[in-house]
């Protein structure tokens, strides 16, 4: 044991390590948070969709060149985030076929032009990363920390301050449209933030695995908890310590950060489902 934590202690003099618990903590937070919503919508799989998107942005932003890939990733990201939440009722496509089908076509399109137009000699290397988060996590700049900081300060912030509005529009739509609520503003509002969420949670666990961030503590907390506020303060305390215990054990077993990430989400599902079974009697 005292040789475990002078292993991590000597880790943590780096500033990278530093950098991936910062990021971590923060994400994970705010996955978190919109997870509980996402999750009770019936939109778990947004997380999916929006993600490969952002892949297929990232590709786009390479083969471009563009010296910060935020500027393109984050508005085509959202932009679609707006296009599925917000107009999915009053389109032909709906619901899950729409994310599907954007999702599917996102990530083909985005490794066909990592492929054509290829930047790296490495394409196999690049793809797996962005998909898998297996390293970038560890090779964050210190402006990606701060602007990874104030975006999740922002998310952090308009979740507190519509709280209400958001818990409203997640159990009855119409009910809250008929008491005055905007709903069309306050699910436009949401698309933004799931998108901010979705793209942040790319440099921490990959394309293919941010839906996890989102998808898992809100599971595992409704497994134990009943209502929106007791769900959403479970789900925020377990992704923070998930993602800690994954990062942690990743620097030190030296496995893929993301996979040890949702390998401990998994883990941490399968005790709360457990726990829900002993409580509620094995129903």
């Amino acid at each position: 044991m005292p040789e475990l934590i002078e292993k991590l202690s000597f880790y943590l003099d780096f500033p990278f390590v530093r950098y991936a618990i910062i990021v971590g903590v923060l994400v994970s937070l705010c996955s978190s948070l919109l997870g509980v919503t996402l999750v009770l919508k019936r939109y778990s799989y947004i997380g999916d969709g929006l993600s490969h998107v952002a892949f297929g942005a990232l590709a786009i932003a390479s083969v471009l060149k563009f010296s910060n890939n935020m500027f393109l990733i984050l508005p085509v990201t959202a932009a679609v985030a707006v296009l599925l939440l917000c107009t999915g009722k009053n389109t032909r496509i709906k619901g899950d076929a729409a994310i599907a089908m954007v999702s599917v076509g996102a990530l083909a399109i985005g490794y066909l032009l990592m492929n054509i137009f290829s930047t790296s000699a490495n394409i196999s290397g690049d793809v797996c990363t962005t998909l898998f988060g297996s390293t970038s996590i560890l090779t964050l700049k210190a402006e990606e920390v701060y602007l990874c900081i104030v975006l999740s300060c922002l998310v952090l912030l308009t979740f507190a301050l519509f709280y209400h509005k958001i818990f409203a529009i997640t159990f009855d739509e119409n009910f809250a449209r008929a008491t005055g609520v905007n709903t069309n503003l306050f699910n436009l509002l949401i698309a933004v933030i799931v998108a901010i969420i979705i793209v942040l949670a790319m440099n921490l666990v990959g394309a293919l695995l941010a839906s996890a961030l989102v998808v898992f503590p809100a599971l595992s907390a409704m497994r134990v908890f009943k209502s929106f506020f007791s769900v959403t303060v479970a789900a925020a305390t377990l992704s923070v310590v998930c993602s800690l215990v994954g990062i942690l054990i990743a620097i030190l077993a030296g496995t893929p950060v993301g996979s040890t990430i949702v390998a401990a989400d998994i883990v941490a599902f399968g005790l709360f489902y457990s726990a829900g079974l002993i409580r509620n009697g094995g129903n």
